[in-house]
Formats: structure tokens, C-alpha cells, sequence
């Protein structure tokens, strides 16, 4: 089971790097994207020229995730490189094979680059692709006929993939469009929806090896990609060490295929072999490894000015190195003269036709005229004289070059060391001047300080007296309208109450009245059917108002509970202040006492909206019987009539009801909300006790247990937590602390610091070291001296000495 999902996750994933769009339509995506030395204008338009020298000609198989039975393979068959000084070409072949779907065409490229300066040029490259897809039926092993592979057609398409590149001296930057354009010839259409339509740009750089022995002039290359589409942007990165011995290898990492790794071999200074290996990481590390295969030949190159003139040998040839000579800008032309130097060279070549001396029987049988030879001896002699003067010469001049380069040394030392002379100098005095500027800073900025902390400070006391007169001002207010509010909704509800029973009085003596009138007139005779109808109808009204009175108290119910909780939660709140403990009272669900309220209320509010409609219904009733049945006294149309009024009586009733429990119901959420933020309030304030005493009892053990050390300590032995500044800090509403100005020798934001910062500073003999928490930053401020004035403060500042935990001293002030 677990192979066919793994069948299943392969043939879904291939479909999507095939980019299969709808009638078999598939998007060029080569999977050339492991190797830096082969098939780079796959990867950017502008690489057939960017970096290259030579041209090459490369056949490449991949085959991916091969664990899987016909796993996607692609072959690619190509000739490019530089062609020009300022051009690059190449021509590729491909069929790409996934699964039962094959896609066969080429690709032209053209590259063109124009030179900016001595160190930099910008190219602008194109991909030209022509492709065929369709299925494969040879690869189609099935035992009946499919109509979905017979009903997928074969397609044409045409794709433009441009591109551009800006090179320096080791980098180059640049970006490409991936199927910019993408046209079909058999639909003559453009294909708008392209899933592998992204834009990539791209780093690289490439240097050498400055080093000696088997990495000398070793070169070294990475690129780094990154390739936005609709749907995800891929990060890539790719690096090589290509060594001159005819080996390189590379290594990279594609956050959707995984990692690679590859190596490659010169077996000739013309044929080359390379392969690369992947293995499938994240989402996809169940897909398992691909593996990539590149023979190359390559064409010697012409030593283009752009780009390095690499020597590239094999691993089977000599190793000894060839070095390079530069052909002479002024040649010399041949002459018949005798120049010393012609002589010379005309000797040498003489030996080198002759490797045997000339003897006097051999001049004789060959019949040389000894004047000749003694002119030639001469003329050598003479020769020899000139390269000894010349040697000589030579000799002289580098010996004086030397003792004049020698001077030069010692005279740029001696110049050298004067100037970090004077520049030691010129920065103690530069040193010298800041510090007396900061000091003279500092001190203005000390006394600008007391100035503005001392208006502050009364600033500060004003809005203090004002705003505590304003608060009791509004205290007094809110009471007052407190109040009023209450009397007020004491008295619209008695109100309320009086009219729905002086409403309720009326209609009684409406009814009473009509029975009383119809009762003094001659009544006709009831008759079976008509005493059913009435007693039916009063049985409705019974029932109608047997519901309403019971939905209002069921919710009068509801309402007093919430008035008993605030009630409770009140009283809890005002004896906890007083210091007496209340026991909690048992859980209950808030939200769904509120649901069940809501429900109540919509009950209600339904009851209302069937009576009215009910209503609705007797009215007409009603007037269709009279219309029918002439009869003032009929005693079914009065019984009509009096059902419809006690039914509006008992609705307007509801609905007053209603409306007082629900503005009363409101008025106690916002009293109980008023009185949990006052518990929370209180609750936080507890924590902070706990806090407090928790940390006197640290601080008591600390001060018990700890043993004076027996080595002195250094600053360095301390850490001191947060950096703290010149300027006095002031801290406001510091819990168990008394305003005033405290000597803080360490902050720390986390108590085992702070405890270590503690036990260093008792076993440095400090045994009056104290600490207090500031909530607003959550921080500890250690201390040792507090003072009540500044003046104080300050003088110990100055002279705090030289103990190792004074090293970061400042003034705080707490304000409460």
C-alpha cells in the first residue's frame, strides 16, 4: 500500500514540474540545474558568453527519482560558448520522458554583450524553444482502450526566454524571464494561465586561488538563484572549484529539490565527463535521488579579453607547467649585420647544428681557409668579451637597484613611523579635548537637569493637588448620578407597574360593564356549537397569558440571580479590602447564564409576535362575522371581542414587563463589570505582595548563606545587566519603596542573574545590598545606598572608589 501512494504522490508531482495544462499543453522546464560548467545557457540566457571561453559540444542524461518505475528522464543534445569577441551561441536538442508524456524540441540562443569600461559590460541574452508534447503510446501498456489518453493532442509551441547580465571584475547580476511568451501553433493561441512563468535573478561570483602546489590558479565559481512564480519562490545556490590538473566539483542546494553534489574529470585536454547526484529533501525526501550524466567535447579556445584564459589539461598528461610567453610588442627585424647579440645567437645556433668541434685535418680535407677560421675565432672571442661586459653590466645595475630599493624601505619606514607619531599625537589631543568637552557637557547637563527636575518636581505637585481635587470632584459627581439614575429607574418601574394595573382595572371594567349591559338586553339562546367557540377562546386567552407569565418569571427569575451575584461580588469586594476573607463562591458558567437569558428573552419576544398575529386573525374573524351575522347581542362576536381585548391587555403587559427586567438587567452587567475589574485589580495587587515577600526571603537566604570569598574580586567578575546612562532614571509607582534617590549598581531582567549579581557582591564584604522591582519595565534594580536628596546622591556618585561593584553606578529616583 505504502508503494502505490508513493506511485501516486510521484505521477501527481510530475504533472506539476511538466506544468500539464489543459489538452496535454506543457510549459519548457529543463531540469539542467546542478552543474556550472556545462549547459549554462539552460539556466540564463547571457551564460553561452558570461564567463565562457570556449565552446562546447555536450550530450546530458538525467534521469529523477529513479527508485520509481519509469521515472522521468531527459536527454539534451547541445553545441555552445563563445563564438566572438562579443557574441555567444548555442543550439540544444531535448526530449523529456514522464511517464506515458514526451515532449521532443530545441532551443536557439543568442547572446550579445557590450563593453561599459575597462571592468565592467552588460549582456543581453534570448532563448529561442520549438517543442512538441503528446502522449507516447509505445509507453502506454493498458488492456483496453483509454479515452483519456486518445482524446489528448499532440501540440506545437513556440517560447521566448529573455535575459540580461551586468559583469564586473569577479561579479556579474542579472536576471531572465522564464516562458515570457508562450504561443500554441495548432490552437493559435498564446497560453495565458503558464504555471512555470517566473522571473529569476541571479548572483555570481568567480575569483582564484592565490595558493602554491596542487591549488595553485585553482578557479572557484557560486551563483545564487532565486525564481519567483505565481504560486512559491525556489532559492537555489550552486558553488565549483575547478583545479587545472583537468578535476572540479560542485556542490548546491534548491529548497524544492534538495541537495546535489557533482564531480567531473578531463580525460583529455578535449573530453571531459561529468556527473552530478541529488537527493530529493523536505516535501519531497520520500522521492528519493536523480542522477545527471554529461560527456562534453570542447574546442580550444581563442582567448577571448573577456573572462579568464584558464588552462584547462587533463589528469592523464604531463604536469609540468607551461608558461606563457607574450609576444613583443616591437619585433625585431632580421638584418644581415653583425650586432653583438646576432653573434651570439648565430654561435649558439652553430652549436647547436654541430655537435662536434672542428679539427684541423677535417679543414684541411674539406679545404677551409685558415684565415676564415681565424677570423671566426676572433669574432667569438670577441662575442664573449661583449656578454662578460654585459653581464657585468647587468650585474652592476641590479646591485644598485637593490641598495636603492633598500634606502627607499628604510626611508618610507622612518616616514611611517613619524606619522604614527604624529597621528598618536594628534589623537591624544584629540582624546584629551573630547573628554574635557564631555565633561564640561556633562556638567551642564547635570545642572540643566536639577533645573528641569526641580520645576518638574513642582509641576509635577500641582497637577497632583488638581488632579486629585478634580478626582474627588468626579467621585462625587458619579455618585450623585448614580443616584439619580437609580431613583429614576426606581420610579419609571413603579410607574410602569401602577399603569399596567390601572390598564388592567379598566379593561375589567370595560368587560364587566358590556356582560352587565348584554346581560339587562334579551339573550338570544346559545346553542351547542356557539358555547364550544366561546369556551375555546377563553381556554386560548387562559393558555396565552399562562405562557406570558411564566416566560416574565422565569426571566424576573433570572434577574434577580444576576442582582444577588453583584450583591455577593460587592460584598466580597468591600470585606477583602477591609482585610477579612470571604469564601470564594462555587463556579458557575457566566456565558451560559447569558445564553440562557437571550433564549429566554427570544422565547418572549416570540409569545409577543404569535399573540399580535393571533390578534390579527380574531380581528378579522370577528369582522367577517359580523358582516355575516347582523346581531349586536350575538354572544360568539362578543366573546370575540372580549378574548381580543384581554389578549392586547396581557401583550402590552408583556411587553412593559419586558422592557423594565431588561433595562434593570442591564444596569446590574455594568455594576458587576465595575466590581470585577476591582477583584482584578485587587488580585494583581496581591501578586505583587507575593512577589515581594518572595524576594525578601531570596535576599535574607542570600545574605545568610553566602561565604566572604577568599580572593579579591575584579570588575570583570560582575555583570552588570543593562547598560544604564548618566541622566538620573526616574521610576514611578514602585511597590514597598520610599520615594527618595537610590545609588543602583546593577539591572538585571531575570532573577538567577540577579541572584549572582547578589552572592558576588556579599562575598565582596557588601552586606547592605538590597534590590526592588519595577513592574513598567520588569526589571530588578540593585542598590545598596539611598538618599533623600540629590546633593547626597550625587557625592556619593563622585566618590563610590574603586570597589569592584561599583563599576556601573548611576542614580535612580522613585516617585510613587
Amino acid at each position: 500500500m505504502h508503494k502505490y501512494l508513493l506511485y501516486c504522490i510521484l505521477f501527481l508531482y510530475t504533472l506539476q514540474i511538466s506544468h500539464s495544462q489543459e489538452n496535454g499543453v506543457v510549459a519548457l522546464d529543463l531540469p539542467v540545474r546542478n552543474s556550472l560548467k556545462f549547459n549554462r545557457h539552460a539556466v540564463n540566457p547571457t551564460f553561452s558568453f558570461v564567463r565562457e571561453q570556449n565552446r562546447y559540444i555536450t550530450f546530458t542524461n538525467k534521469r529523477q527519482w529513479v527508485q520509481f518505475d519509469n521515472a522521468p528522464q531527459t536527454f539534451l543534445f547541445g553545441y555552445s560558448g563563445r563564438f566572438s569577441e562579443n557574441i555567444g551561441l548555442g543550439v540544444s536538442l531535448f526530449q523529456q520522458d514522464y511517464g506515458v508524456q514526451t515532449t521532443f524540441g530545441g532551443i536557439l540562443n543568442f547572446a550579445y554583450n557590450v563593453s561599459l569600461n575597462r571592468e565592467s559590460n552588460l549582456t543581453f541574452g534570448l532563448n529561442v524553444g520549438a517543442y512538441q508534447s503528446g502522449i507516447n503510446e509505445g509507453n502506454v501498456i493498458i488492456n483496453e482502450p483509454d479515452p483519456t489518453l486518445q482524446n489528448i493532442p499532440k501540440n506545437f509551441l513556440l517560447t521566448l526566454n529573455p535575459g540580461i547580465n551586468y559583469g564586473t571584475g569577479f561579479f556579474d547580476f542579472g536576471f531572465s524571464v522564464n516562458n515570457l511568451v508562450s504561443y500554441n501553433l495548432n490552437s493559435s493561441k498564446l497560453i495565458e494561465e503558464n504555471p512555470a512563468q517566473s522571473l529569476q535573478a541571479h548572483i555570481m561570483y568567480t575569483g582564484y586561488v592565490n595558493s602554491r602546489g596542487f591549488f595553485d590558479e585553482s578557479k572557484f565559481s557560486s551563483l545564487f538563484r532565486s525564481e519567483f512564480r505565481k504560486d512559491k519562490t525556489v532559492l537555489s545556490g550552486l558553488a565549483m572549484l575547478s583545479i587545472p590538473k583537468g578535476l572540479w566539483g560542485q556542490i548546491g542546494y534548491n529548497t524544492l529539490y534538495g541537495a546535489s553534489v557533482g564531480v567531473g574529470i578531463n580525460i583529455s585536454e578535449q573530453i571531459a565527463i561529468e556527473y552530478n547526484y541529488e537527493q530529493s529533501m523536505g516535501d519531497l525526501v520520500e522521492f528519493g535521488s536523480s542522477h545527471e550524466v554529461t560527456l562534453a567535447y570542447r574546442f580550444k579556445n581563442q582567448r577571448f579579453n573577456y573572462s579568464g584564459d584558464d588552462e584547462e589539461k587533463s589528469v592523464f598528461t604531463s604536469s609540468r607547467k607551461v608558461r606563457r610567453v607574450l609576444a613583443s610588442k616591437n619585433p625585431t627585424k632580421k638584418t644581415g649585420s653583425a650586432t653583438p647579440g646576432g653573434l651570439k645567437s648565430r654561435r649558439v645556433k652553430q652549436e647547436k647544428e654541430s655537435s662536434t668541434p672542428i679539427k684541423d685535418d677535417e679543414l684541411e680535407n674539406n679545404d677551409v681557409d685558415p684565415v676564415d677560421v681565424a677570423n671566426l675565432e676572433e669574432e667569438n672571442r670577441k662575442v664573449e668579451e661583449a656578454a662578460k661586459r654585459e653581464a657585468e653590466r647587468i650585474a652592476q645595475e641590479e646591485a644598485n637597484r637593490i641598495k636603492l630599493a633598500e634606502e627607499a624601505k628604510a626611508q618610507a619606514a622612518i616616514e611611517l613611523q613619524e606619522k604614527r607619531e604624529a597621528e598618536a599625537k594628534a589623537r591624544a589631543l584629540a582624546l584629551k579635548r573630547k573628554k574635557e568637552a564631555e565633561a564640561k557637557a556633562r556638567e551642564e547637563a547635570r545642572l540643566e537637569a536639577e533645573a528641569k527636575e526641580k520645576a518638574r518636581l513642582e509641576e509635577e505637585k500641582h497637577k497632583a493637588e488638581a488632579a486629585a481635587r478634580l478626582e474627588a470632584e468626579r467621585i462625587k459627581a458619579a455618585e450623585e448620578e448614580k443616584a439619580r439614575l437609580e431613583a429614576e429607574r426606581l420610579q419609571a418601574e413603579k410607574e410602569a407597574l401602577e399603569q399596567v394595573k390601572r390598564e388592567e382595572v379598566e379593561a375589567t371594567s370595560q368587560l364587566e360593564a358590556q356582560v352587565i349591559k348584554k346581560d339587562s338586553l334579551q339573550q338570544p339562546e346559545i346553542d351547542d356549537e356557539t358555547l364550544k367557540s366561546i369556551n375555546d377562546l377563553n381556554q386560548m386567552a387562559e393558555a396565552s397569558k399562562n405562557i406570558q407569565n411564566l416566560l416574565i418569571d422565569r426571566l424576573s427569575d433570572k434577574v434577580n440571580i444576576k442582582q444577588q451575584d453583584l450583591d455577593d461580588l460587592k460584598e466580597e469586594n468591600d470585606l477583602s479590602e477591609q482585610g477579612i476573607y470571604v469564601a470564594p463562591k462555587p463556579f458557575k458558567s457566566i456565558s451560559a447564564e447569558n445564553s440562557e437569558i437571550e433564549s429566554i428573552k427570544n422565547e418572549i419576544d416570540k409569545v409577543i409576535e404569535e399573540q399580535e398575529i393571533k390578534i390579527q386573525e380574531l380581528e378579522a374573524v370577528l369582522i367577517k362575522r359580523k358582516g355575516k351575522k347582523r346581531d349586536k347581542l350575538d354572544p360568539l362576536s362578543a366573546s370575540y371581542l372580549k378574548t381580543i381585548e384581554e389578549l392586547k391587555a396581557e401583550r402590552l403587559k408583556t411587553i412593559r414587563i419586558k422592557e423594565n427586567l431588561v433595562a434593570n438587567l442591564e444596569t446590574i452587567n455594568k455594576a458587576t463589570e465595575i466590581e470585577r475589574k476591582r477583584r482584578i485589580k485587587r488580585a494583581a495587587y496581591q501578586n505583587q505582595q507575593d512577589r515581594y515577600e518572595k524576594d525578601r526571603v531570596a535576599l535574607e537566604q542570600i545574605k545568610k548563606f553566602t561565604d566572604p570569598s577568599n580572593e579579591p574580586l575584579s570588575e570583570e567578575d560582575f555583570d552588570f545587566g543593562e547598560e544604564q546612562s548618566d541622566s538620573i532614571k526616574i521610576i514611578k509607582d514602585v511597590s514597598n519603596e520610599e520615594n527618595g534617590f537610590y545609588m543602583v549598581i546593577a539591572v538585571h531582567d531575570s532573577e538567577e542573574k540577579r541572584d549572582e549579581f547578589l552572592r558576588k557582591a556579599v562575598a565582596a564584604g557588601q552586606l547592605n545590598i538590597n534590590f526592588f522591582f519595577d513592574v513598567n519595565s520588569n526589571k530588578y534594580f540593585i542598590y545598596y545606598e539611598k538618599f533623600d536628596y540629590i546633593d547626597g546622591a550625587k557625592n556619593a556618585l563622585e566618590a563610590k572608589g574603586d570597589k569592584p561593584y561599583n563599576g556601573n553606578m548611576s542614580i535612580v529616583k522613585i516617585e510613587n
